[in-house]
């Protein structure tokens, strides 16, 4: 052992049945995952751009805009508020029958509601029924996104060599700026075609995005950790309950820092969409470019804030990320108060790249670290989702405290959301800190002495977690 301590014999077990590199699909299953997760962002998300730019005055009366606004977020937010259960059904079926019918399952169910929406009636030709049926087609989105998060995520942080979860998790949570940005391309391209078409196409071109991506989840093999625990007799009986006996407190950390990005996003991202037209800052074409080159940077960063974790851990990058959304409230309505287009555009670069990104890079990894193997979705999904229910009505929350205290209020609510989540990071156990990382590392060099291959010295300039994925599976 030339002197170096034996890692944990726990993770030694692991690696004898999964191995520290990760699987021979690790690569193709953080793709098909990645794209699994675009397609669902642009259905999910393009909701929230049409909610902000088309919804207030198409499916709710046109005489009032600030009441249409307030109906149309309230929509949008039903999706959110609905996203939990989505979340309970997936993370239970995930952890019973697996990862992979999941997120086929809710790729389909999407899919089909999202075309629908395409093809759904104005309230100028049915009244309101228009806002009922855009209602009932928004909760079948909110249930089938509330599945796919967790199985998509798990799919690759259990394929994963052991110390590139976190870049490898970034990958898969980089679907979802892709899904933005051909979300807003959409919109973009179909301004010339009129109020009529302008929201409608983008829906209905989803249907060639779902088949390609049904396609792909077909062919991606099932985790091999759920297929251990499966062989050995140990699927959880009821893994909701389980998990909330057991893990609640961490089911209550993820949610906090769960809120600092998705509902700190609805402030900078949805609800500024929505304020930058309403007040003339911005004309459409300005707010939608700088929407596409935010989350066109935003694919890089979300994969590289994740490929950071595993160098420095999880918490240090999520503690700096939400420091920057704690600071940066008030600073972003100066910047968008100045109407100036390469200010505005400057403001979503940031508010995206910088402080949504550096969360959702670390939380695939950081999230399912938190959890034991047989409880592991049903733990992270309902986390994740929960926080949605804050985040879906944001916009709502934003709009409301603007009409009563002007800009200033969603700035604040925009910073408070921050110090949730600072709070949270640092109260969240680090799951991939130094004696993690150094342990992996010497699990690495003894795999690859064992095959009688020259040992390189181990780095850690690229890691993914396994301490605590497999401690976690005895508890």
């Amino acid at each position: 052992m030339d002197g170096k301590p034996l890692p944990d014999p726990h993770l030694a077990e692991a690696a004898s049945w999964h191995p520290v590199e990760g699987t021979p699909a690790k690569k193709r299953v953080a793709m098909g995952s990645s794209i699994g997760a675009t397609i669902e962002t642009y259905d999910f998300i393009g909701f929230g751009t049409a909610a902000a730019l088309y919804f207030n005055t198409v499916f709710f009366p046109a005489n009032d805009p600030l009441s249409g606004t307030l109906l149309s977020f309230a929509t949008l937010g039903v999706g959110f508020a609905v996203r939990p259960l989505g979340g309970i059904v997936g993370g239970y079926l995930g952890d019973k029958i697996g990862r992979k019918p999941v997120l086929v399952g809710s790729l389909l169910l999407m899919g089909i509601a999202t075309v629908m929406i395409g093809l759904l009636p104005t309230y100028q030709q049915v009244g309101v029924w228009a806002g009922i049926l855009l209602v009932a087609v928004r909760v079948v989105q909110g249930l089938a996104f509330g599945a796919e998060w967790g199985g998509a995520i798990l799919m690759t942080f259990e394929h994963a060599p052991w110390r590139r979860r976190g870049l490898y998790t970034g990958i898969t949570q980089a679907g979802f700026p892709v899904g933005l940005l051909l979300a807003n391309l959409a919109f973009l391209a179909s301004v010339p075609l009129g109020d009529q078409w302008a929201w409608r196409v983008p829906f209905l071109l989803s249907a060639v995005l779902i088949v390609v991506g049904i396609v792909i989840r077909l062919k991606v093999e099932e985790s091999p950790e759920f297929e251990e625990i499966k062989s050995e007799g140990e699927v959880a009986k009821n893994p909701l309950l389980e998990v909330l006996r057991t893990d609640w407190r961490n089911v209550l950390r993820a949610f906090c820092l769960r809120i600092a990005e998705t509902a700190g996003y609805a402030v900078s991202v949805t609800f500024m969409l929505s304020y930058l037209e309403s007040e003339d800052l911005a004309e459409r074409p300005v707010i939608l470019t700088g929407l596409l080159l935010a989350a066109g940077i935003g694919i890089a960063a979300t994969t590289l804030w994740g490929a950071l974790t595993d160098r420095v851990g999880r918490r240090p990058v999520y503690v700096f990320g939400t420091i920057v959304t704690l600071a940066w409230g008030v600073p972003l309505f100066l910047l968008v108060n100045t109407g100036t287009a390469a200010l505005i555009v400057i403001a979503f670069v940031i508010s995206y790249t910088i402080c949504q990104n550096s969360l959702a890079g670390v939380q695939g990894a950081w999230f399912s670290e938190l959890f034991a193997v047989k409880t592991r979705t049903s733990g992270a999904s309902l986390a994740y989702q929960l926080s949605a229910v804050v985040s879906g009505f944001t916009p709502l929350i934003a709009t409301a405290l603007y009409a009563g205290v002007g800009w200033i209020g969603p700035a604040l609510l925009l910073s408070a959301y921050g110090l949730l989540g600072l709070v949270a990071s640092v109260v969240t156990a680090e799951t991939w800190g130094p004696k993690e990382r150094g342990e992996v590392a010497e699990l690495e060099r003894l795999a690859l002495a064992s095959r009688g291959a020259a040992p390189s010295a181990p780095t850690h300039r690229v890691a993914g977690s396994a301490t605590t994925t497999f401690e976690g599976s005895d508890r």
